[in-house]
């Protein structure tokens, strides 16, 4: 039986937030960057996730504890996350299914994850952020079909941010035209964090975005034996790592309008799975906020780039 957040028999609806006080304003409370490598879900050992792993990348996991203590400080009644690996080959697509329940594969490490998830959808936010990203000009659908598999990068950046499940979710999909076109589509990711931000706000919601992308994303195309053998876990080159740095230099040192124009050369220059736009879309909703920014970890998962860091504005 998995450890999740059930709600009363017959409650399937989201039930609109208390009133709040004036230190508990709503709004975007706080911004994260989520990697979601099922390696790290794996080496945790939930109880819902089948594999078994001996441990493994801490310096990651321990900055995703951190986070996880820093979410129940604030009291988010809701967790929103973009993710690069819920693909939808026309528009922006939000998930309004009330309870979604199933098991989540990694299709590329089936040995990895095959894991169970239970929780529930603030509904009333989710099909406010379908209809502000609508209203602002974007090709927007609603995901209201029972059944539908999560995929497996949303469920492991939840996991890893709330382990608990104990918090009312919102996931986005993630438009296909960056794996086509690279970093094309950036400019709606900013668009729909806007549509976003202005939707948590109507809406009354306390809420924590999250956006689930590695860096430098070439990888190795073998693993040794245990996957978990920290002995061979390194940057793929020299190149993706110096990039990286670049790139998280300006984070923690609050240069975001720096930032905002150094991501799509950083998808030129790695590979960097940003191209999906998780990141911008993130930052967008935060209002590009200058002055702050925090690199918790940097670590690599079979050879890409991942950081766990955090815009917590005042």
């Amino acid at each position: 039986m998995s450890r999740v957040f059930h709600p009363s028999p017959g409650d399937g609806s989201w039930r609109r937030p208390p009133d709040r006080s004036h230190t508990e304003r709503p709004g975007i409370v706080a911004g994260y960057l989520a990697p979601h490598p099922p390696h790290l879900a794996y080496a945790e050992n939930p109880p819902q996730n089948e594999p078994r792993s001996q441990g493994g990348w801490e310096t990651l996991r321990w900055a995703y504890q951190d986070l996880q203590q820093r979410i129940k400080a604030l009291r988010p009644d809701v967790l929103v996350v973009h993710a690069p690996h819920w693909i939808t080959m026309v528009g922006h697509h939000v998930n309004c299914v009330p309870r979604p329940r199933g098991i989540s594969v990694e299709p590329i490490f089936p040995h990895l994850l095959r894991y169970r998830y239970d929780f529930r959808t603030d509904v009333e936010l989710a099909e406010a952020i379908a209809d502000h990203s609508s209203d602002a000009g974007l090709v927007t659908r609603k995901l209201k079909v029972d059944g539908v598999r999560v995929d497996y990068a949303t469920i492991t950046a939840l996991h890893l941010l709330n382990p608990d499940w104990d918090i009312p979710v919102v996931s986005l999909s993630a438009n296909n035209n960056p794996y086509y076109y690279s970093s094309s589509s950036l400019e709606q990711m900013e668009v729909l964090g806007e549509a976003t931000r202005k939707a948590i706000e109507a809406t009354g919601r306390r809420a924590v975005v999250a956006g689930s992308n590695s860096l430098s994303h070439l990888h190795w195309d073998r693993e040794p034996a245990l996957p978990e053998d920290m002995a061979a876990e390194h940057p793929y080159n020299h190149h993706q790592y110096e990039w990286d740095m670049r790139l998280l230099e300006l984070i923690r040192t609050g240069r975001t309008r720096e930032l905002r124009a150094f991501i799509p050369e950083h998808i030129d220059a790695t590979e960097s799975e940003t191209k999906a736009g998780s990141l911008t879309w993130m930052l967008s909703a935060l209002g590009w906020p200058e002055g702050i920014g925090e690199v918790l970890a940097y670590g690599t998962v079979i050879g890409t780039g991942n950081a766990v860091a955090a815009w917590e504005p005042v």
